[in-house]
């Protein structure tokens, strides 16, 4: 689970009671549980929340639903999934001059794991809540940007010159080390010579990868990674662990493989000794300018990515229809793609002819849903889908801190957490009320036990894991908390895990099956804003017989 440095992952057996798993979650003994149950006199409430979920997996259980008794609705491309990456279909075929789409959408608002909230005059994320400024080598997502008013212009070395209002203030991030705050995400106070100049040397061989460049000219590690090298070196690295590859480089101190492994726990869900080292590397390399120490800067919004989904919803209109759970995607030949769903709000069956048909949705739907999969000969075995817990806790004030001010982005050393973001950052309002978005993944080595751990735990056992480890940092915010809201997210993300990015399976299912064209971010393997935009785009362009892959 989160925090471990050794790179084994700690492991859950089967017998743990459910305060013991509370414990376990919180990363502390029995005894050291917040215990914020009703009965304790805590005045605050909350909801525990899911994606929808129910007719997908009735679709699994074998379950189909009758043929419509209406006429099938006509369109010439239709977008099955309405997270980042059919969105991003969706504005590409627009650019190419196709109006004719629908995007069929299963939850009640577009989005997926970019979903954002509102209440009580706050906005704050569900999931994805920031993404690094694009290089101008990434002229899609750019010419995004630029619609989206947050390119402004360019400096005269020809650097990209972005919005301040979409760049993070500062003070960006810090970390809770040995009772304090301290600036930054490296805990360096009482760093040893060997610690410190264990991490100038990764970040020199960081810088190292982001400079070196294949026999064809593409940089090694690149976002989005379809632009990067697919040659021998970089596959080499995924055939081995990020925590073996540190030990091969050298790479002992503590506080490093504590930094690693937040990155890794952070994008992928994974401990360091889960996570591919090509993925592991690609975390740092892929972010630096060549030739520079300096990563790219970080955009957000108070609502996370959810600004990116409004104003791409926004250019769909009415042509995204949400509640539809789609139950059979099949390719007629001439007569074109029959798409069958549920409408959830109706519970009766709709159909949709297409001439193509872009699958925005994750793989794992794929053989419950698409006619030919089970002779398509495609196997989905090494695809792992990390469960992750988000969670929103509204204050009615803000804590008292020790060192640094809150920061953006805050970090308890050694959590099992990643910690949590701070939605008013952005706007500037420093004191009084916020929510605090926590994030926590769940990296059991078995996903399946993660998801059984996400529905085995009441709304109360999530909000005493929360508030015991925020407790960790800050001692009096029990009292300050008004609600706390919590989403499960069974199928949060692609896990990169050793050989799952260049062993073949991955690659084969981003090929399209005749005119079914396939978008969501789990075709590049790294669950990224950037990977999602860039799946879709591509997938819209194979409607204009582009190529797949």
């Amino acid at each position: 689970m989160g925090g471990v440095v050794s790179g084994d992952p700690d492991r859950l057996t089967p017998q743990l009671t459910r305060r013991e798993l509370v414990a376990y979650l919180a990363g502390v003994p029995l005894s050291g549980l917040a215990g914020c149950g009703f009965s304790d006199g805590i005045s605050f409430d909350g909801e525990l929340l899911n994606p929808a979920f129910s007719i997908p997996h009735r679709l699994r259980d074998g379950w189909r639903p009758p043929p419509s008794t209406l006429p099938p609705q006509r369109h010439r491309v239709l977008i099955i999934g309405g997270g980042i990456a059919g969105l991003s279909a969706a504005w590409q075929l627009q650019r190419r001059g196709i109006e004719d789409f629908v995007v069929l959408e299963l939850g009640d608002r577009p989005g997926g794991t970019s979903l954002s909230g509102e209440r009580s005059g706050f906005r704050f994320p569900w999931g994805a809540h920031y993404v690094p400024a694009p290089m101008k080598e990434n002229e899609p997502l750019v010419q995004l940007f630029r619609e989206m008013g947050l390119v402004v212009g360019e400096t005269d070395l020809g650097e990209l010159k972005f919005a301040e209002e979409a760049l993070c203030r500062e003070p960006e991030e810090r970390v809770f080390f040995q009772g304090r705050w301290i600036e930054g995400l490296y805990p360096d106070v009482g760093a040893s010579e060997d610690d410190l100049g264990q991490l100038k040397r990764f970040r020199e061989v960081m810088r190292d990868w982001a400079v070196r460049r294949d026999e064809t000219g593409r940089r090694m590690f690149a976002i989005p990674m379809s632009s990067a090298s697919d040659g021998e070196v970089v596959r080499n690295l995924d055939t081995i662990s990020m925590d073996a590859w540190m030990n091969s480089q050298g790479f002992d101190s503590p506080r490093l493989r504590w930094l690693v492994d937040y990155a890794c726990r952070d994008d992928y869900g994974l401990t360091l000794g889960q996570t591919s080292a090509w993925a592991g590397v690609f975390y740092f390399a892929s972010r630096l300018q060549p030739g520079s120490d300096r990563s790219q800067p970080v955009m957000t919004w108070p609502e996370g990515n959810g600004r990116i989904v409004r104003h791409l919803a926004d250019r769909c209109g009415q042509r995204i229809r949400c509640g539809q759970a789609v139950a059979e995607v099949r390719d007629r030949g001439e007569a074109g793609v029959l798409v069958r769903a549920v409408d959830a709000g109706s519970s009766t069956t709709v159909e949709f002819v297409g001439e193509e048909v872009i699958f925005a949705a994750p793989q794992f739907l794929a053989p419950h849903v698409i006619a030919d999969w089970q002779t398509s000969g495609r196997s989905l075995a090494s695809f792992h889908y990390g469960g992750w817990v988000v969670a929103n806790v509204f204050l009615k004030a803000r804590p008292r801190e020790s060192g640094s001010e809150m920061c953006w982005d805050n970090v308890i050393f050694d959590s099992r957490s990643l910690g949590y973001v701070t939605s008013t950052h952005q706007t500037g309002r420093d004191h009084g009320a916020t929510v605090l978005t926590w994030y926590q993944p769940m990296t059991d080595d078995d996903p399946r036990v993660s998801r059984a751990e996400l529905m085995r735990l009441s709304w109360r056992d999530w909000a005493d894991v929360i508030v015991t480890d925020l407790s960790k940092a800050h001692g009096d915010i029990r009292g300050l908390i008004e609600r706390i809201n919590v989403m499960r997210w069974g199928h949060a993300m692609i896990q990169p895990r050793v050989g799952f990015v260049w062993g073949g399976q991955r690659e084969a299912a981003a090929e399209s099956l005749g005119r079914i064209h396939f978008a969501a971010t789990d075709l590049s393997g790294i669950a990224l804003m950037e990977e999602a935009f860039d799946r879709g785009v591509r997938a819209a362009d194979r409607c204009f017989g582009g190529a797949a892959g």
